[in-house]
């Protein structure tokens, strides 16, 4: 049972919820064929609230829109008890769901105020919710001004139908000018033990502003599992064919990381999967990781991770153990990282 809550945000724009969420996207989007009927996710996300889970990551593009319509069934039962985030930002009308390998994927943002107040009525319908917790901004569009996407959702906190202003993969300026207009709650970067340019780029604006950050793909995108390695093949529209980073080369030569993380497990007693979510929690007490599976087993042994206790030692040791490792290949194919820190 997960029972340790943190908190998002500061002054008006607080949101508690529990230590560690729930990233949804796997169910519909990314990972391949998904292996479970309907009914089997909806058994997972409600086995995640009775376990004490209380945020819930979704996106509108995630289907397109077939994930808020799950996470909206599975969650009008606990309206009040957990919080729901989604996002805004690309175009819809008329154009196909998105494929990952286009490379002119910018040319599907759309974050004009009229477009995010549009989508805004899109996610409340599929939610079944008269109030969205947490509308971040999905991608960065640069030719919209930050004031006026910080505009816009202001303009809907004010009318009840967003609660908390976030922002995705967005450079450190941008979030800083966003928030003079509407303070955010929360912002969202890939981050884990492979993947850690937030610390050296975002993490002092955010002690300052005081905004929360929810880490998505804490576990490397199965990576740091353990699970993973050089034979494993990507199938259907599994983004991870694309990616530099999961090329057979570099799984064989990033696998050091993971020796190092069940090596500390075993220090511990944990699993690799609990060391990456516990060191991730140990960095700061505003971080919220949500972490996807479409396993039970899977999402017990994730929020285990709020359990650990790692001593001062441990962490500098870690540190010393990372810090000696070379993380080999791109996190993103080049269309993609285009999208992110703009």
């Amino acid at each position: 049972m997960l029972d340790k809550k943190r908190v998002l945000g500061s002054g008006a724009q607080t949101l508690e919820v529990s230590a560690i969420g729930f990233g949804a996207m796997g169910m519909h989007h990314g990972f391949g064929p998904n292996p479970g009927d309907r009914n089997e996710m909806l058994t997972i996300i409600r086995g995640a609230v009775e376990r004490g889970v209380t945020l819930f990551d979704t996106a509108e593009s995630y289907g397109p829109f077939l994930n808020e319509e799950l996470l909206g069934e599975a969650l009008e039962p606990f309206k009040g008890e957990v919080a729901i985030a989604t996002k805004f930002g690309w175009k819809w009308d008329d154009l196909p769901e998105i494929d990952l390998k286009d490379v002119k994927l910018q040319d599907r943002l759309a974050s004009d105020p009229a477009s995010i107040k549009r989508a805004c009525e899109g996610c409340l319908k599929r939610l079944r919710v008269e109030r969205i917790d947490l509308f971040y901004q999905h991608r960065v569009n640069p030719a919209v001004p930050p004031e006026d996407v910080a505009g816009a959702v202001k303009d809907l906190i004010q009318e009840g139908k967003v609660k908390h202003f976030g922002m995705c993969e967005a450079a450190p300026e941008r979030v800083r000018r966003a928030h003079a207009v509407q303070p955010l709650t929360a912002v969202q970067y890939e981050y884990s033990m492979w993947n850690r340019r937030v610390e050296y780029e975002l993490m002092p604006m955010l002690d300052e502003l005081g905004i929360g950050l929810v880490p998505y793909s804490p576990l490397g995108s199965g990576f740091l599992t353990g699970t993973v390695d050089e034979k494993t093949e990507f199938v259907g529209d599994d983004y991870r064919s694309l990616v530099p980073r999961f090329s057979p080369e570099a799984r064989i030569a990033n696998r050091k990381l993971v020796e190092v993380i069940t090596e500390i497990g075993k220090g511990v007693r944990a699993t690799p999967a609990q060391v990456a979510l516990g060191w991730l929690l140990a960095k700061r007490p505003y971080i919220v990781p949500i972490p996807g599976t479409r396993r039970i087993s899977r999402l017990d042994e994730n929020l285990g991770a709020a359990d650990i206790e790692f001593s001062s030692a441990d962490l500098a040791n870690m540190e010393d153990a990372l810090a000696a490792i070379s993380i080999q290949g791109e996190r993103y194919p080049e269309n993609l990282e285009a999208l992110s820190w703009v």
